[in-house]
């Protein structure tokens, strides 16, 4: 299920926080709340966090601080937000490859997504750019597949790392249109863009936030992205679904709590989401990312979040990925 199909008005918000009883808002929360961010500070993620964690700290009147507990992949903080005390002044950024896809490629993960968080809401949603080395002759994504089912295997697929969503997206690709590609995995985003435009690896299915500048001065042509709609920082660009029905693939990011934490807390928490996302200034810092602004009832978030968990390992099992 696309986050698209899940977001509520995000000019519910208002009503979200008047909905909060007055007495029960001065009693939650009494003191600042910890943000647990699975990545190290100055990442995209952690970047986010920060403009969220301000504006939340504004609607909840209390300072939200931001705790990054990178490492291993994101399963490092992940673990430590799982075993926090669900008293609701912990809270965690989750994404699509702490929470949905790394549970699956890893055989020993010492959380479980569903079990161990309780949803709060979606923040954001991110698409990925297919976009090839121009040494390639497609011009389109119609003519790359050809020249995929013409030389099976010839395609060299560069990718962030096994299991990351470049990879996934690139697999799906693969899987849809039968094209076999030969997968490069490289050890970070930045390398991967580097490879792609070197034409050491001839694609990739970067984010749109990596790839962009390369998009823009020439050295990277940009087939498709794969969202199901075009995106309104790419409006010119194709979906890839608009030539491979069906096909989408996405990232997100959306906040947690500890399991057990106090419904009555998660729907404070998810007022305070819904009001520090409810900003033109948050909305633009997203979209200069190349993300877009998503916000959910907790329920819409716990039924995405179980799509997503099933849609990527039943990928991953299907693909043969292994962790690296």
């Amino acid at each position: 299920m696309s986050a698209r199909r899940t977001h509520v008005a995000i000019g519910i918000a208002a009503l979200a926080v008047c909905a909060v009883p007055a007495g029960y808002a001065q009693t939650y929360p009494v003191k600042p709340v910890r943000l647990i961010v699975p990545w190290s500070a100055g990442s995209g993620t952690d970047l986010m966090s920060r403009s969220l964690a301000s504006r939340m700290g504004e609607a909840l009147g209390q300072q939200v601080i931001v705790d990054n507990r990178g490492g291993a992949g994101a399963l490092i903080g992940s673990e430590v937000a799982a075993k926090s005390a669900p008293d609701g002044y912990t809270m965690y950024i989750g994404g699509s490859v702490s929470m949905a896809i790394s549970p699956a490629l890893y055989t020993k993960v010492a959380y479980d997504p569903i079990r161990d968080f309780a949803p709060v809401s979606l923040v954001s949603q991110f698409f990925n750019a297919l976009s090839v080395h121009p040494s390639i002759p497609a011009k389109n994504v119609k003519e790359l597949i050809a020249i995929g089912r013409s030389r099976p295997g010839a395609l060299l697929m560069g990718s962030a790392g096994n299991g990351s969503t470049s990879h996934l997206a690139g697999e799906l690709f693969k899987k849809m249109t039968g094209v076999s590609m030969t997968h490069v995995p490289y050890k970070s985003g930045g390398q991967l863009v580097v490879g792609v435009v070197s034409g050491e690896s001839h694609l990739s299915f970067s984010p749109v936030s990596t790839a962009l500048t390369h998009m823009k001065s020439g050295k990277l042509r940009t087939l498709g992205v794969t969202s199901a709609k075009r995106l309104p920082s790419l409006p010119d660009v194709p979906t890839i679904a608009e030539t491979v029905p069906g096909y989408e693939f996405g990232g997100w990011q959306a906040v947690f709590v500890p399991a057990g934490t106090s419904p009555d807390h998660v729907r404070r928490l998810n007022a305070a989401v819904l009001k520090a996302i409810n900003t033109a200034e948050f909305r633009e810092y997203l979209a200069k990312e190349g993300s877009e602004l998503v916000g959910s009832a907790p329920e819409q978030l716990a039924t995405f979040l179980r799509a997503e968990v099933t849609k990527n390992a039943e990928l991953i099992r299907s693909a043969g990925i292994k962790a690296e």
